[in-house]
């Protein structure tokens, strides 16, 4: 096992603040600015934090504008390439490389996945064992046999920690790389990363994809559920949602492709359009009319192009490939991810909550992660959802290795935050009957990563003996971040104009994760 190494100066007096423990503590990603001052971080791990007694769950919200709700004739996807016309280019180089985030909302408990405490008693251990795995001194839970197996293939990280315990709050926390401004709710008050990558790439990614898709459930494409909204960097730059169970016979990619009606029509307007753009162009001095015509072109260009049509379409792929990922959403969802970034997308966003959402849930199960005592019976409904998302996880792992993917596309698997040390008891809403439960816990939580060129088989990060707060490491989401803006080849450093006009950092504070990074970086 390779552990991780403190390789940063330490801020004592920033430390003392934000983990009263004892021991020599890692911290990184925070600005050294003394507690309680202008900028200082406000993700010290508490005795109670933001919004502990709520959680309502991720709910749908309505949004203005989806990226992905285009008009029959592709007039909306027009329109979104025109609003993001004005970004500057990139000061480094142009990179293909891709990211694959998947979001795990509600939130994985990590003394039952990544961060096991055998030693501990039954009511904080919970009732899982730890297994080995490939590389010695690495263990995961007995669900995870799969993962074992290719353990060398990623890292986890144990010391990632924030302040926001409500589901609101911590999927705004961890979305943004920002302190919100309310703990609760799921609006931003700042741009999701996923805005962020979209406008810092735009003037690089000339390709027919949205530089951002996400796979969301039915029902759940609402921009404000996982807290994915734009704020001020503007709707053009949402995620092109793609909405449903990709497991499912039924499932259909909408806004993709044209029926022949539909031809005759985009035929007909294109025609008209061109007639106007040669008034329009003999009046205009500025080029403004030749830009937009560019971005029409790539609107028509993705309804049209086969190439487009191809990465989505999953029956495509070997049968035996899609019985690896295994026949359901994660498994499914997971493959179409490969497809988008082999096929050049930059990044992808996939949201796991029911792994069968096509079919009936389990009455002690949960719909997603939020396994709660009222919600679920926490380890049946591990029982459940584990070894599908172990399935997925290392089939996707696995493939982007063997296809040669690992060192252009990164992989982070994560939720908004851990869950509590000590499991609940409390009469479930469905079942009826008294079962056992964790709650949110924010100060500390279990991640992990794979590809990007980076070293894998590595610990990152420990929490104290009770998985309580992390004692090595000390990370936030913001260093996070910072090393998917690196990968991407985004400076994690630079400004954005808000509505105002005023510069706003894409970054408040975070550096990258230096164990994450290319060997010789």
């Amino acid at each position: 096992m390779h552990r991780s190494s403190n390789r940063r100066p330490e801020a004592a007096s920033l430390l003392a603040h934000l983990l009263p423990v004892s021991g020599k503590v890692k911290m990184t990603g925070y600005p050294f600015r003394a507690p309680g001052s202008p900028g200082a971080p406000g993700d010290a791990p508490r005795s109670r934090p933001v919004g502990w007694a709520r959680c309502r769950g991720p709910v749908s919200r309505r949004s203005f504008l989806e990226a992905g709700a285009l008009s029959v004739l592709g007039l909306g996807l027009s329109d979104f390439l025109q609003l993001r016309a004005m970004a500057k280019e990139a000061a480094r180089p142009v990179k293909d490389n891709a990211v694959i985030f998947i979001w795990l909302p509600g939130g994985p408990a990590h003394l039952d996945t990544y961060d096991m405490k055998p030693e501990l008693p039954l009511e904080l251990r919970g009732e899982f064992r730890p297994i080995t795995t490939k590389v010695p001194g690495i263990q995961i839970c007995e669900l995870f046999s799969r993962q074992a197996k290719i353990a060398d293939k990623f890292n986890i990280i144990r010391s990632v920690c924030h302040d926001f315990a409500d589901h609101g709050g911590a999927h705004k926390r961890f979305m943004t790389g920002r302190i919100p401004a309310t703990p609760t709710e799921f609006v931003n008050d700042a741009p999701a990363v996923t805005s962020i990558v979209a406008k810092m790439l735009e003037s690089r990614h000339e390709g027919s994809f949205p530089p951002v898709v996400a796979g969301v459930d039915s029902g759940r494409s609402q921009i404000d559920v996982f807290s994915l909204g734009p704020a001020w960097a503007g709707s053009a730059y949402t995620p092109f949602m793609i909405v449903g169970d990709p497991s499912s016979e039924k499932f259909k990619v909408q806004n993709l492709g044209l029926t022949p009606d539909m031809a005759a029509r985009l035929e007909d307007r294109m025609h008209l359009l061109q007639g106007m753009d040669r008034l329009r162009r003999e009046l205009d001095s500025s080029g403004l009319m030749e830009a937009m015509d560019r971005f029409s072109q790539r609107a028509v260009t993705m309804l049209t192009s086969p190439d487009v049509r191809e990465a989505f379409d999953l029956s495509a792929e070997p049968a035996a490939v899609r019985e690896r990922y295994g026949w359901n959403a994660y498994g499914q969802r997971g493959l179409m991810a490969r497809r988008l970034v082999e096929a050049g997308c930059p990044f992808v966003t996939l949201v796991w909550e029911n792994p069968f959402p096509s079919g009936k849930m389990p009455k002690d199960c949960c719909y997603n992660w939020d396994s709660h005592a009222v919600n679920c019976h926490i380890f049946e409904d591990s029982r459940w959802r584990f070894p599908v998302y172990d399935q997925a996880v290392s089939a996707l792992i696995e493939d982007l290795y063997a296809r040669g993917l690992d060192k252009r596309v990164l992989l982070v698997v994560t939720g908004e935050f851990g869950r509590t040390p000590r499991v609940e008891q409390s009469k479930g809403t469905q079942t009826g009957v008294t079962q056992p439960g964790r709650d949110h816990w924010p100060q500390a939580m279990s991640l992990i990563v794979s590809g990007g060129g980076m070293r894998t088989g590595q610990i990152i990060g420990a929490t104290n003996a009770r998985g309580e707060h992390p004692v090595e490491r000390l990370l936030s989401p913001n260093d996070l971040w910072a090393t998917v803006y690196r990968h991407l080849g985004i400076d994690f450093h630079a400004t954005l104009n808000d509505f105002s006009g005023r510069p706003q950092s894409i970054l408040p504070f975070g550096q990258p994760i230096d164990e994450l990074l290319p060997p010789g970086a």
